[in-house]
C-alpha cells in the first residue's frame, strides 16, 4: 500500500495549489522510494520503460519545457500580447481555439493541446488578459475563467478525437458493440461523430458568446 502513497501526494500537492509539474515529479518519486527504490533507480525505471516499453507518451517530456518556458516568463509574455491588441473579447478568443482544438484534434493531432502544454501556460494567461481589458477582475472571475479555459479545451479534444479513423476511443466503441454482436466498421463510427462534433461546436460556441455579453 505504501506504493500508492504517489497517489496522496497528488492530492495534498493539488489542494495546497503546489505547481503541478513538481507535484507530478515528487509523486514519482514518492511511490518509487516506497517500493525500495532509490531516486537514481526510479528515473532510470521511467527512462527504461520509456525507450523500451514505449507507454510513456511523449507529453512527459514536454512537462519539464514548459516549466522552464514559465519560469523565463512565458505566461507575462502571452499576457502582454493580448493586452496590447484592442477589442479581444474573451468569448472570441475561445471560440477560435476551440475551432483549432477539435479540427486538429479530428486528423489526429491531439497532443498539440492539453491542459498542462496549453491551457495554462498560454491559454488561460491570455484569457485573463482579454477580459482585464474591459475592467480589473475580481477573486471568483479569474478562477472562472481559466475553468471557461480547460473546459474548452476538454471539449474540443472530446468530440473531436473520435472523429479520427484511428482514434482508441473508435477502436474501444467498435470492440464493445463487435462483443454485442453489432458489426460496426470503424469508419462508420467516425462519419456519425462528425455531427456530434459539429453540435458539440456550435453549443459550447453559444454558451461562450454569451458569456462575451455577461
Amino acid at each position: 500500500m505504501l506504493v500508492l502513497s504517489g497517489v496522496a501526494v497528488i492530492i495534498i500537492g493539488f489542494a495546497l495549489g503546489v505547481n503541478p509539474l513538481l507535484v507530478t515529479v515528487l509523486a514519482a518519486l514518492a511511490s518509487g522510494l516506497a517500493s525500495g527504490q532509490g531516486v537514481g533507480a526510479t528515473v532510470a525505471a521511467l527512462g527504461h520503460a520509456f525507450v523500451h516499453d514505449d507507454f510513456i507518451a511523449i507529453g512527459w517530456l514536454v512537462l519539464p519545457v514548459i516549466g522552464l518556458l514559465e519560469s523565463r516568463g512565458l505566461r507575462e509574455r502571452v499576457r502582454l500580447l493580448v493586452a496590447r491588441r484592442a477589442g479581444v473579447r474573451v468569448g472570441r478568443l475561445l471560440v477560435s481555439y476551440l475551432a483549432v482544438r477539435q479540427v486538429s484534434a479530428a486528423i489526429g493531432l491531439s497532443a498539440i493541446g492539453g491542459q498542462a502544454q496549453s491551457v495554462r501556460p498560454v491559454l488561460a494567461p491570455m484569457v485573463e488578459a482579454a477580459a482585464e481589458t474591459a475592467g480589473p477582475l475580481d477573486a471568483s472571475a479569474r478562477p472562472r475563467l481559466r475553468a471557461w479555459a480547460a473546459a474548452t479545451d476538454n471539449i474540443g479534444l472530446f468530440f473531436g478525437e473520435d472523429v479520427f479513423l484511428a482514434m482508441g476511443a473508435v477502436l474501444l466503441m467498435r470492440g464493445m458493440l463487435l462483443q454485442a454482436g453489432v458489426a460496426a466498421d470503424p469508419w462508420r463510427l467516425s462519419l456519425w461523430a462528425v455531427p456530434v462534433a459539429v453540435f458539440a461546436f456550435l453549443a459550447h460556441a453559444a454558451r461562450l458568446l454569451r458569456r462575451d455579453r455577461r
